[in-house]
Formats: structure tokens, C-alpha cells, sequence
């Protein structure tokens, strides 16, 4: 195992409040159902193609919102925060002498002010995908690119699609319970390793 690389939302960064606010300014605009904050915890056992039916938003106008989205995003960039004890996995992950990376389809500006914000410099590289579906293609480009063998690889996540761009990567995944998916929706997709904690990345790195 030599690189270790990272969701962002969810799985690094806790920014359901700024997610729900940018979702429902977009609502108001384009006519489609905001979120609740108290919702939160149904919308996580929800597969996505369930959400986008619950919210009266049809997938492929996904292309068009996401910009505007990620714009209402880095607005609020100071109301997302670290998950408690993820700087500290980090910096131990760094100091094991692992490469970190982030691949995430949240916006390459929005994630280096993030990391800039908070000071962490461990990350070497962040790479982004303009689509939520696409996160295996990233992935396949940086191990050809990289020369880098799939089993080289290992990969934290905490959505189901996640995990289906890992399998078709052929790289393993770690679930972090505390993401934006429940149990209920990943659990059929068999991720190689689930974990409740950070520490417990730690464990299993080693």
C-alpha cells in the first residue's frame, strides 16, 4: 500500500448544513423540493435515485445545477468543518509515509481553500471529477498516469457510489459510517472494510 486517497464530503469534511442551504437556495429558484435539516437522517438511507424522486429532481439536470451548487458552496466554505480527529488520521497517515491524495466531485478551488483553512499540507494532490458518476474514471486515470497497481491503492469513502467506482477501479474502500449514506443503502455493495471511527482507518492501515 503506498497511497491513500480520500473523499471529501462526508468522509473528510462535515458539510451537510452548507450542502442543505445551497440545495434549498437552488430549490427556490428552479422549483424543486429544499431540505429540512431534521430530514437529514432519512435522507442518508436513501439511495440517490430515491432522493432525486423524493425531491421532485430529475438526474440529468444535474450538469446544470452543480456548478451554481459548488459556487453556493465556497461562499459558506467557512460553516464546513473537519470531522473531529480526521486532521489527526491525517497527519499519521502522512507521517507513516503514505501519499495522500483526494479525489472527490466537489470543486479542485473549493477543497484547496478547505485544506488552506485549515492547515493541512499533507495532501499531495486533489483531483475532481465534473460528474458525481464518475469518480472511476478519475481513478483509472491516475493509476495509468501514476503506473500505479490498483493494489496499491486504498480508498475512504462514504457513499454507495463510492464504492461501485472502486469495484470498477478494482481498488479497495474503506465505508466511513458517518458520510452522507447509511448502512441500509451500502451494505449490498460489500465494501471491503467499514469503519465507525477514525482511529479506526488507522487500524486498519496498518
Amino acid at each position: 500500500m503506498k497511497h491513500i486517497i480520500f473523499d471529501f464530503d462526508g468522509t473528510l469534511a462535515d458539510s451537510t448544513a452548507v450542502f442543505a442551504s445551497a440545495w434549498n437556495t437552488l430549490a427556490q429558484k428552479y422549483k424543486f423540493k429544499g431540505i429540512e435539516l431534521k430530514e437529514i437522517d432519512t435522507l442518508k438511507k436513501l439511495s440517490i435515485s430515491e432522493r432525486s424522486k423524493l425531491f421532485d429532481f430529475p438526474m440529468y439536470k444535474l450538469p446544470m445545477i452543480l456548478p451554481q451548487f459548488y459556487k453556493l458552496y465556497r461562499q459558506s466554505l467557512n460553516d464546513v468543518h473537519l470531522f473531529d480527529g480526521m486532521k489527526e488520521v491525517l497527519m499519521e497517515i502522512d507521517r507513516r509515509g503514505y501519499k495522500i491524495l483526494i479525489i472527490s466531485s466537489n470543486s479542485k478551488d473549493n477543497i484547496l481553500e478547505f485544506l488552506k483553512m485549515n492547515g493541512i499540507h499533507c495532501v499531495a494532490d486533489v483531483l475532481c471529477s465534473n460528474r458525481i458518476f464518475s469518480k472511476d474514471k478519475v481513478m483509472k486515470k491516475f493509476l495509468k498516469e501514476s503506473n500505479v497497481n490498483s493494489s496499491e491503492v486504498l480508498y475512504i469513502g462514504d457513499e454507495q457510489r463510492d464504492i461501485v467506482a472502486c469495484k470498477k477501479a478494482g481498488v479497495p474502500i474503506i465505508w466511513v459510517e458517518w458520510g452522507y449514506d447509511a448502512i441500509e443503502v451500502v451494505q449490498n455493495e460489500e465494501p471491503e472494510y467499514k469503519v465507525a471511527t477514525p482511529q479506526e482507518i488507522l487500524e486498519i492501515i496498518s
